[in-house]
């Protein structure tokens, strides 16, 4: 069943002291992907109004929003609002080749486009080459596995061995320091997999969205709570190309799963990016709701 999802997100930044100007970018529209999702309609509002604004489609094909503030101001706040209907993804694991076998089946294809493997194989802003990944993912995995029988058991294996603590990291920290703690958010685990899927030779990506949540039994959808999510992209091969699979969830990723940007990790997709002229920190809330609005027979 295709989904119609209503999505608000609410970013709040508030700066401890008055910024003379600011430049930011923001990933914040979901783009209409075919035979995945499709946009029905999504505007980003901004409070106070920037100077110039401008939309823009980045090197992966996200939606990028630039934005300049020439006056002082201590807080800014971004406002989406879109309604999408996605479709059910994948709904068990493709026949792929061997893992061994991706090497050559990378090396016959020519191109640099977004979508080829060779952007997702090496190392990343995020992600520099760590050995101890590359052990860790080589004690479990199974012995001939095709690339996405490899792919779920490095997810099941991170989901297994790691704790969920909103507590235990912040955005920037290193994925290392996340898997040697064995706790973290979704954007951990999602660093964490990436790495393991690079050591064994299979292009991965970092994919950012929404995740539709459910309430407790007897109890109403609350506003703003839920987050931003994240997940990783897989390469399994020409005929299979790319599977999505969620490490914090344990579960490829399907209808529940609304994309916003996808990237070789964090830095190409990150929420809101940017710079301004201040003195002191700054504090950011983020809110998120995604209700469902109906169910679709395809």
């Amino acid at each position: 069943m295709a989904v119609l999802y209503d999505i608000a997100l609410k970013v709040r930044q508030h700066y401890a002291a008055f910024a003379a100007a600011s430049r930011q970018t923001l990933r914040l529209l979901p783009p209409t992907l075919a035979g995945e999702q499709q946009v029905v309609a999504a505007a980003v509002d901004v409070l106070p109004q920037p100077a110039e604004r401008g939309d823009r489609q980045d090197f992966f094909g996200n939606i990028a929003t630039d934005l300049v503030f020439g006056g002082a101001h201590e807080a800014i706040v971004y406002a989406l609002t879109a309604r999408v209907r996605r479709e059910p993804g994948r709904m068990t694991l493709p026949e792929a080749p061997p893992v061994a076998a991706l090497a050559q089946e990378v090396a016959t294809i020519h191109s640099l486009a977004p979508e080829a493997p060779h952007h997702f194989l090496g190392p990343s802003p995020r992600l520099p080459y760590m050995p101890e990944f590359t052990d860790y993912v080589h004690a479990i995995l199974p012995a001939g596995a095709h690339a996405a029988a490899a792919v779920e058991a490095v997810g099941q294996a991170l989901h297994r061995d790691m704790a969920f603590d909103a507590n235990a990291t912040e955005a920037d920290t290193p994925a290392l320091e996340a898997f040697h703690r064995r706790r973290g958010v979704c954007q951990d685990f999602t660093h964490i997999m990436i790495a393991c899927l690079r050591a064994l030779g299979i292009p991965a990506g970092y994919v950012s969205g929404f995740l539709r949540t459910t309430p407790p039994p007897g109890r109403p959808r609350l506003q703003g709570a839920d987050a931003m999510h994240a997940w990783v992209r897989a390469w399994c091969g020409r005929e299979v190309g790319w599977v999505d699979y969620d490490p914090t969830n344990a579960c490829l990723a399907g209808s529940g799963h609304v994309v916003v940007a996808r990237g070789r990790d964090y830095s190409d997709v990150a929420p809101v990016r940017g710079v301004l002229r201040s003195a002191g920190g700054q504090t950011s809330r983020h809110e998120v709701t995604m209700t469902p609005i109906g169910e679709e027979p395809l």
